[in-house]
């Protein structure tokens, strides 16, 4: 056997250098993957902040109402964390609100940017766009919690009854919003409430509560399997307090 480098059996030292460039480069590939591997598996273990569960996320929101009605925030200073947030979000419910400029979920309940994803129109009745918006809550962010949120003296909800009632005439797009709402105008109606607006508020939420239990494909099952707990209550516009409904 031969040990010369001058030796010449195929295996030169131009091929001897070209093999450990190899060697080098799968080296660094398998290392590289590997890092991949368990770096992508470190991330899997890891939970994520809003991996809470749907009663933590509704006490969380609970308590929150109850240090916003004694005045007592926590959060109030809106711009800490805005840096991490500009690449991800995990909030820990999704709000379907009225837009009434008297309602504000973010104070209501005290959370913070990023906290909550809300959802609003007049009314809040889950129209196909705000079901869209809440089924990717729930899909890709992973909300374990979606909650209806209705409030006192809503307008939509009155006109709803003016027109039902009076047969009123609404100008512009209103006729179609109004007409989403009078469902529940007539179900409280024909319970014969003694305060008619704040039975068709309650049967409001609830409807829309019940649509998205029974929205297919994505919230039913979701809710079927408790993976998103789904509920409603009314926001007092007089004393901030928000009631669930049982």
């Amino acid at each position: 056997m031969c040990f010369s480098i001058h030796c010449n059996h195929g295996f030169t030292r131009r091929g001897a250098l070209k093999a450990a460039a190899g060697f080098a480069v799968f080296a660094g590939l398998d290392s590289a993957n590997i890092g991949a591997a368990n770096a992508k598996e470190a991330g899997a273990e890891k939970p994520k902040p809003n991996a809470i569960g749907a009663d933590e996320a509704l006490r969380r929101l609970t308590e929150g109402n109850a240090r916003y009605v004694a005045n007592k925030p926590t959060h109030r200073d809106f711009s800490a964390g805005r840096a991490e947030r500009t690449s991800v979000q995990f909030p820990i419910a999704a709000i379907l609100s009225c837009a009434d400029s008297r309602v504000a979920p973010e104070f209501a309940f005290d959370q913070g940017p990023g906290d909550l994803f809300v959802v609003r129109l007049a009314g809040n009745f889950a129209n196909d766009d705000g079901l869209a918006s809440l089924e990717y809550a729930v899909k890709f962010l992973g909300v374990p919690l979606v909650l209806v949120l209705g409030h006192s003296n809503c307008g939509a909800v009155s006109s709803a009854i003016r027109v039902v009632e009076d047969n009123a005439e609404l100008p512009g797009h209103l006729p179609g919003l109004v007409q989403s709402i009078k469902p529940a105008v007539e179900a409280a109606k024909a319970k014969s409430p003694k305060d008619l607006l704040a039975a068709a508020i309650t049967e409001n939420v609830a409807l829309s509560v019940k649509r998205l239990e029974t929205a297919q494909p994505l919230l039913a099952s979701f809710a079927q399997t408790g993976q998103v707990k789904i509920a409603g209550g009314v926001y007092d516009l007089t004393n901030g307090k928000i009631g669930l409904l049982s």
